[in-house]
């Protein structure tokens, strides 16, 4: 996997002998793990510590990680979750899915698997996780985007971002002349699945371009590639 420095990952598991064989591959893999046997643990190493991603169990002794699930959703709609339970019929899926989990795994699962799941959800944590040389203010074409601030002078003149503009805009600043996938930027963004047919990502460029490009109709920065998805370049 070799995720880049500074992966925490919270790993929520009771069953001792899963927790350990679990720590040791993703600590072989370069991340950092703290586990919590219960939700009381989890509750408290979430107070104290910043993750880059969630592990949970849904059944804990003194609770069930849905509960855990859906109160760190209310704050964070970014942090990446994956439930690892036994519970596997799809009503239970569901469920884990509709509490704003990324992901949901059922035991007993492969390990090769896992780890490419883990590894496909901290890459794509990633995106919007400014690095500590990323810009608070970025300068190109005449426009000017104030992260710090929230907001961007356009060619239409100064404007508000939403959260999910300027996650976006993260994304394509720090990968600047990558083509980004549709499914990746669907399931890194709003969280949909790379299956889902729709056509948000597409509306939301359009926005983009309504606000950065001169001509819309014929984009200098935010370029289609067409069957694949979008590309960024500031033209610098």
């Amino acid at each position: 996997m070799k995720p880049s420095p500074g992966h925490t990952i919270l790993l929520v598991e009771d069953e001792i002998h899963i927790a350990q064989g679990l720590i040791f591959n993703l600590e072989q893999e370069g991340c950092h793990v703290i586990h919590a046997a219960t939700a009381h643990e989890a509750w408290t190493a979430l107070e104290r510590m910043d993750f880059s991603l969630l592990i949970l169990d849904v059944m804990l002794p003194d609770g069930n990680g849905f509960d855990i699930c859906r109160s760190v959703r209310e704050r964070d709609g970014r942090i990446p979750i994956l439930f690892l339970t036994a519970l596997g019929d799809e009503a239970q899926r569901i469920n884990g899915l509709a509490h704003g989990a990324d992901d949901y795994l059922t035991k007993p699962f492969s390990l090769t698997e896992f780890l490419l799941r883990v590894k496909r959800m901290l890459e794509r944590s990633d995106w919007y996780r400014p690095s500590p040389a990323s810009q608070d203010v970025v300068n190109f074409g005449g426009c000017r985007v104030d992260f710090k601030e929230g907001k961007a002078l356009t060619l239409q003149g100064e404007i508000g971002l939403t959260d999910l503009e300027m996650k976006i805009l993260r994304i394509f600043f720090s990968r600047e002349g990558e083509i980004l996938e549709r499914s990746e930027l669907l399931a890194s963004v709003w969280g949909l699945s790379p299956e889902t047919e729709t056509r948000t990502l597409d509306n939301f460029i359009a926005r983009l371009r309504k606000y950065f490009e001169a001509d819309p109709s014929h984009p200098e920065y935010f370029l289609t590639v067409r069957g694949k998805g979008y590309r960024f370049v500031s033209g610098q």
